[in-house]
């Protein structure tokens, strides 16, 4: 990875302008009906000149923006998905900072933006999650989900990288956006990635393109997608906004990554908590055909959607060119034993022997 641009001491220097009046009650974020409300504060810091600076933490509120700045126009942004979660003895833990900052700096520089410092991200993001921590949920499934962003702020009119960028954190509490097995169409018109593309990175544009072939599946009572290869359709690769998992004749297979392909942490995690369970992890192709024949044949026993929103979300139903194939969703199959190690781990309910959680607790000072 390329060296990045100068870095900021936090601990030294990182303003907090603190809210005075915290716009929810405890209560009310604890009885897990809260979603889409962002918490009381959001970090910020500006790159010019070749380096970050001004990082302060501020009360959450809209900022001011040019109405020609070059992200608005030209879609020159990247973003995060993360998470915290309140843990045994009510610590905060945010879920695997150092990987997501891999994956959120191997974007920028797709997209032509400065690489962000590891310990910018990590302060930043530590900081912000301790202070907002009255926000985090408790479990089972809650969450605070933390959004990292940066977008292109320079202000001219005309096409070009841009040299000036705002790099914000905000977040909120948050639960898992399917509470029901899924209903899925395999996608044999429209195109998520390409090679060559931007299918790998978490850029803006790739969302809002994979807007309109969601729109008419749900029109046509599917929850999501199966999108598969450009170039002809044969090879799935994810489902939705999620990286794809099956369990076929016990094994957990998942297609490989690609540049098509969202390199995604859930993803990494459970095939690192399977592989440690002792079962078979496949990372290779995996066509329609294997699919329809598995599904029909039996060799496919589950399909389920992997990813930071979702965490695992069980496929129930996936249509292959207009044919409905069932599967049985049931509490002992494997990927709910996975999902059960993975949010153990995440709560403090199993050691962390792999470093995974990153506690919080006394960084808002």
């Amino acid at each position: 990875m390329a060296e990045g641009p100068t870095s900021i001491d936090l601990r030294m220097s990182l303003p907090i302008d603190r809210s005075l009046s915290p716009r929810i009650d405890a209560s009310a974020i604890a009885s897990h009906k809260l979603t889409n409300i962002p918490a009381d504060h959001m970090f910020i810091a500006e790159f010019a000149h070749g380096e970050w600076r001004k990082a302060r933490i501020q009360p959450y509120r809209p900022i001011p923006m040019s109405p020609l700045a070059l992200g608005m126009h030209y879609a020159q942004i990247v973003f995060e998905g993360m998470k915290a979660y309140r843990m045994a003895q009510d610590t905060i833990g945010v879920f695997r900072t150092d990987r997501h900052h891999e994956r959120f700096n191997r974007s920028l520089v797709r997209m032509c933006m400065p690489e962000v410092p590891l310990e910018l991200f990590r302060d930043a993001i530590h900081t912000l999650v301790d202070l907002d921590r009255n926000w985090v949920p408790p479990g089972p499934d809650a969450a605070y989900y933390i959004r990292p962003f940066m977008i292109a702020s320079e202000e001219r009119m005309g096409l070009k990288a841009a040299d000036e960028f705002l790099f914000m954190v905000v977040g909120g509490p948050f639960r898992p956006l399917y509470q029901k097995p899924l209903r899925v169409k395999v996608e044999r018109e429209y195109t998520r990635a390409a090679h060559g593309g931007t299918g790998f990175a978490k850029c803006a544009g790739n969302y809002a393109a994979a807007m309109y072939p969601t729109k008419l599946a749900q029109e046509a009572g599917f929850d999501q997608v199966i999108w598969t290869d450009a170039r002809d359709h044969a090879f799935v690769e994810e489902s939705g906004t999620m990286n794809l998992a099956f369990i076929i004749n016990g094994a957990v297979v998942t297609p490989a990554l690609s540049d098509t392909i969202l390199d995604g942490v859930t993803r990494n995690s459970l095939l690192t908590i399977a592989r440690d369970m002792g079962l078979a992890v496949e990372e290779r192709p995996v066509s329609v055909e294997e699919l329809r024949v598995g599904l029909l044949n039996g060799t496919i026993t589950e399909a389920f959607g992997v990813g930071t929103a979702a965490s695992v979300a069980p496929i129930g139903v996936i249509n292959i060119d207009g044919e409905d194939l069932a599967l049985n969703v049931s509490p002992e199959k494997t990927m709910f034993t996975l999902k059960q190690h993975l949010n153990d781990i995440r709560y403090g309910l199993l050691p962390d022997e792999r470093g995974w959680m990153n506690v919080v607790d006394g960084i808002a000072t």
